[in-house]
């Protein structure tokens, strides 16, 4: 059920109110759909979509709509506009034809899909020929959407990126799911900004401090637990010793942590005296006394680490050859970056913004399908000429009811990495592949 302090009447923007008013007259039915404009000199060429089924549960579940609730705003829109705009009687008719649920349909892909710039996500109409305007009314909130899907996109981009890496430097991808830790709680705008965020973030990676978003995935995605962490330091557990006790600071925390890994933050002072004369040192017995399952794992928060830490460390510590040649620290020890983490190689990400003069905002004509074609790739059918069978969007929220209820492990299905991702050779004739059909096709 919706949030019964939630008023779904005042959560649109304020010119919506007169809509009603301004559509031609007998009109009975709008169609709309949302999509993530194509663009020329865009950064990525798909998306991952998520986060359409948090805002339904959350937002628009059963009564909505409630002699309260339509009094508040009535009282708040008479105050905002200085005249009557208010369309009281249309709500309270909702209220007693569908007992304050929304007579709406949205059919959509299925979460956790990736899907080239350009398709249909999703489509929204009206069930009820009466109340054609709330089709437009709930756009404000499902446009709430491009956040959840930028994260989970940005996020997928950097999973590409460290598979490719991975596999070139260990010749497998064990454990990629836990090589991007999530942080971002506290560098968001709100509590909810967090949690729909750290949900994204857990459609591609299992690891995470983002609390919020484990339960945004456990409340609205079935999973009981998405992520995992290990205890860490922060700067002020460590300085609290002052910088004559670093030392003692550093065993402190080894020895409230004998089993599982444990991570020190290092570089409150002097990251190069604290990995070579007090790790590499004055605690080199305690440290190789870890196993791969306790492991030490040292985070400078800023600097390049191959510059600050890999050659001290291994000059202290010894290192090994993998199965590709590559050197790696001993098992008890491992490095996490923790600063100036971020796509450095491509431009920031542009999903929503688009300038008015922009060609691609015109609109797609007509009911709307997605279908794989022949070639494998996703397309947008326009002006009702799909075949049903065919049709990828999948009715998810109808008349105040969610009629599709996505767990975590199947998004996460639809979000995995395909293999021509992972393999660079495979990856460029696939990009060109879609790039051809993106820039010859016609939806």
């Amino acid at each position: 059920m919706a949030a019964q302090e939630f008023n779904f009447l005042l959560a649109t923007d304020s010119y919506k109110i007169t809509h009603y008013k301004q559509y031609p007259p007998n009109i009975s039915n709008i169609y709309s759909y949302f999509e993530c404009r194509r663009k020329k000199g865009s950064q990525f060429s798909e998306v991952v979509f998520f986060g359409l089924q948090y805002l339904l549960k959350k937002y628009l579940l059963g009564q909505v709509v409630t002699e309260e609730k339509i009094q508040e705003a009535k009282v708040f829109y008479q105050m905002h506009f200085k005249q009557a705009v208010f369309d009281e009687e249309s709500w309270r008719k909702i209220l007693e034809k569908h007992d304050g649920r929304l007579p709406i349909r949205i059919k959509a892909i299925p979460e956790g899909t990736i899907i080239p710039r350009g398709n249909v996500l999703f489509t929204v109409e009206n069930t009820d020929p009466e109340f054609y305007w709330l089709t437009n009314y709930i756009e404000t909130m499902l446009l709430q959407m491009w956040y959840p899907i930028t994260v989970a996109t940005i996020s997928r981009e950097f999973k590409k990126i460290l598979a490719k890496h991975l596999k070139a430097t260990s010749g497998s991808l064990e454990g990629l799911d836990l090589k991007l830790h999530d942080f971002g709680y506290r560098g968001v705008s709100s509590q909810e900004s967090a949690a729909l965020g750290g949900a994204a973030h857990l459609v591609n990676f299992c690891s995470t401090d983002t609390v919020a978003g484990l339960l945004m995935a456990q409340r609205y995605y079935s999973c009981p637990m998405a992520g995992f962490s290990i205890p860490a330091a922060e700067h002020s557990t460590i300085i609290s010793w002052g910088r004559s006790r670093e030392k003692e600071a550093f065993e402190r925390v080894l020895e409230q942590f004998p089993s599982g890994p444990v991570s020190v933050v290092s570089d409150s002072y002097d990251i190069f005296n604290a990995c070579k004369n007090i790790w590499g040192d004055k605690l080199k017995e305690r440290v190789m006394e870890r196993s791969q399952d306790s492991c030490l794992v040292i985070r400078p928060d800023s600097g390049d680490p191959a510059e600050t830490l890999i050659e001290i460390l291994e000059e202290c510590f010894g290192c090994s050859l993998n199965v590709m040649g590559y050197k790696v620290l001993p098992s008890y020890l491992r490095i996490i970056q923790g600063d100036g983490i971020d796509l450095s190689s491509v431009d920031e990400m542009d999903v929503y913004k688009q300038p008015v003069t922009d060609p691609s905002k015109g609109s797609k004509r007509g009911r709307l399908s997605l279908r794989r074609n022949s070639d494998g790739f996703l397309e947008t059918i326009e002006k009702g000429a799909g075949k049903p069978e065919e049709d990828l969007l999948v009715t998810v929220f109808e008349n105040g009811s969610l009629v599709l209820d996505y767990s975590l492990e199947e998004i996460r299905k639809n979000a995995r990495l395909r293999d021509e991702e992972v393999n660079p050779t495979l990856h460029n004739h696939e990009q060109e592949l879609l790039h051809n059909h993106i820039i010859n096709g016609i939806h």
